[in-house]
């Protein structure tokens, strides 16, 4: 879990809920909020209906807000399929945040209440996913750029070696592909054994491994792991794969974190097959907001929130992604009675 210092005592919460069972998952999430917390909301547009509606997926004064906030719950996005976006200029909503919050760092916490219990901690603004992208009609060929900086490489290891101190964690692994990228992961993996010589992190085990052979061995052997720290594109796909070890991204949270910012959103789309059904699982997006707690050092309600979960899990009370045959509001309700039991423990 994480431990970020944000001082105050009123709290303002830039919720987007986005598309799909965005629009279903984070109002139950501001349900088990109000059960734990008393914040102020402030819902702003943002999503493939507002790029419909006015042109911009993601308008200036939405951006505005959620830097003026203390934090950002966000839902899910649908993204327009690329015919369309060549059409008209599209902006990636979690992207663009991502850059105007220089939101770096992002933190996907895998554990299934049992027996794997590994964080992956990804590299957040650069990669494939700076957006640079070109195509060449005479060639016939279509280019993206990679960006790996010294700078921003330096930002995300340290990032990770100081949650491993913070969070008592024992090892750390550097994921990457050096041995074929060997420019840009070749200077990413310098930077990690770089910056590992630090005396402060001598007690911590240090390896890496190439990012094929960690795709086995999250499935093989998730054991192995602790925390992972690599570049954008890589972690974003590790961490897609690893919540198949939780039961799926219905069960997946997320915290995309800088140094004056933090966004919370579950890891799951926008699942446009089962939005309007009742049946989206709101657990990720619940723990999501779980992990934004313990950002504003309200670690014993983060807690709370987190044991309920697990505990509802537990009794098998899930919608039907999980096996379950609740209904997601009926999910918000086990968890929340869960709440009401646990408060005089925590």
């Amino acid at each position: 879990m994480l431990s970020f210092e944000v001082c105050g005592l009123s709290k303002k919460i830039c919720v987007i809920k986005g598309d799909g069972i965005g629009k279903e998952v984070i109002p139950e999430t501001i349900r088990v909020l109000e059960e734990v917390c008393n914040f102020e909301y402030e819902y702003m547009p943002a999503g493939y209906e507002c790029y419909k509606k006015v042109g911009d997926a993601i308008p200036d004064f939405t951006i505005e807000t959620a830097k003026e906030c203390d934090a950002i719950l966000f839902g899910a996005i649908t993204t327009p399929k690329p015919t369309e976006i060549f059409k008209k200029k599209y902006r990636s909503p979690i992207l663009t945040l991502r850059k105007e919050l220089n939101l770096y760092a992002n933190i996907r916490p895998i554990n299934n209440f049992k027996n794997v219990d590994f964080i992956i901690i990804r590299e957040n603004t650069e990669g494939l996913y700076v957006g640079e992208e070109y195509y060449d009609e005479k060639e016939g060929i279509a280019v993206a750029k990679r960006v790996i900086s010294k700078k921003g490489s330096e930002r995300i290891v340290k990032f990770a070696y100081d949650y491993a101190l913070k969070h008592h964690r024992k090892k750390i692994t550097c994921v990457h592909k050096a041995n074929v990228l060997r420019i840009t992961d070749g200077l990413f993996l310098k930077t990690f054994y770089d910056v590992g010589t630090n005396e402060k992190y001598k007690n911590l085990e240090k390896n890496d491994f190439l990012v094929d052979a960690t795709a086995m061995y999250i499935i093989k052997c998730p054991e192995i792991f602790d925390v992972i720290v690599t570049t954008n594109l890589f972690g974003d796909i590790l961490s897609d794969e690893s919540s198949s070890l939780l039961g799926g991204l219905g069960m997946a949270p997320s915290a995309n974190i800088g140094d004056s910012h933090g966004l919370f959103e579950p890891v799951h789309g926008s699942a446009p097959d089962i939005a309007g059904k009742g049946i989206a699982n709101p657990i990720a997006s619940i723990l999501s907001a779980s992990i934004m707690l313990y950002y504003f050092n309200m670690r014993d309600k983060s807690k709370l929130i987190r044991k309920a979960v697990e505990n509802v899990v537990k009794k098998g009370y899930t919608t039907p992604d999980l096996g379950g045959n609740l209904k997601t509001r009926q999910v918000t309700d086990r968890i929340i009675e869960e709440i009401r039991l646990l408060k005089n423990i925590y």
